[in-house]
């Protein structure tokens, strides 16, 4: 598929900083979403001194905000093929199990903010009758884990909204990619024990790859995660909620 006007929503995302610049180094046309200005300037100078043929940007709470994040890139960024949502927070677990407001807030950011967006989003994609609407959820979303059950919970519903989004935009040869990564080495994870934490280099090749050449609908990566939560959704309840994961 044809990937050249790309809306980034939670441009400023380390994990996908790599993944910008071989989109820029590729002449990509870009419209950058994120709520920071400022960090959003200094991607955007980066990406065109890498050859990027266009780099528009957007300051908004994309939380708070959808209708018009959506407004601006129908009206200022038309045309555009690809979706990339690539936004999110992983809050404390511990305070989550105490504090109800808190715990919703994990929810809103990470699963009910993102549905609000792609269900305005879809319908330019649906108008379109192409184009690739992808989004970064994450392997934590297989299974409710006693160490981050609210953050998986909030990813396990966008990982479930997605499918039921493929099945709709199916009849308009629209393409919905749900990637998985597991854990990253980013700001999010500095400070955890993670198992088989991976670079963003790596975790952004992969996502490139996928968006660019690939046909398939869910991808892992790095790629071992699919085998491993394989054998983690497969585990009996009985003996999975004994483990101290």
């Amino acid at each position: 598929m044809l990937m050249q006007r790309i809306v980034i929503l939670g441009a400023t995302s380390t994990m996908i900083q790599p993944l910008l610049r071989m989109m820029a180094k590729e002449g990509k046309e870009l419209l950058l979403v994120a709520r920071s200005q400022e960090r959003l300037d200094a991607v955007r100078a980066d990406l065109l001194a890498r050859g990027a043929a266009s780099v528009l940007t957007l300051e908004a709470d994309l939380t708070a905000s959808p209708d018009l994040v959506y407004s601006f890139a129908e009206q200022c960024f038309p045309g555009f093929d690809t979706l990339l949502l690539s936004y999110g927070t992983m809050l404390d677990q511990t305070r989550c199990q105490v504090d109800g407001e808190y715990a919703v807030r994990e929810l809103h950011t990470n699963f009910v903010s993102a549905v609000a967006l792609l269900t305005l989003f879809a319908k330019h994609f649906e108008s379109r009758h192409s184009g690739t609407i992808a989004v970064i959820t994450s392997v934590a979303g297989e299974r409710g884990r006693r160490s981050n059950y609210v953050y998986g919970a909030a990813k396990g519903g966008l990982s479930i909204f997605l499918q039921g989004l493929r099945s709709r935009m199916h009849g308009f040869g629209v393409r919905v990619l749900t990637i998985k990564p597991g854990p990253v080495r980013t700001a999010m994870t500095a400070g955890l024990h993670l198992p088989m934490i991976a670079s963003t280099e790596s975790v952004s090749r992969d996502i490139y790859r996928a968006l660019e050449k690939s046909h398939r609908e869910v991808i892992y990566t790095p790629r071992r995660w699919r085998p491993v939560m394989t054998v983690i959704r497969a585990l009996p309840e009985q003996f999975f909620k004994r483990l101290s994961i």
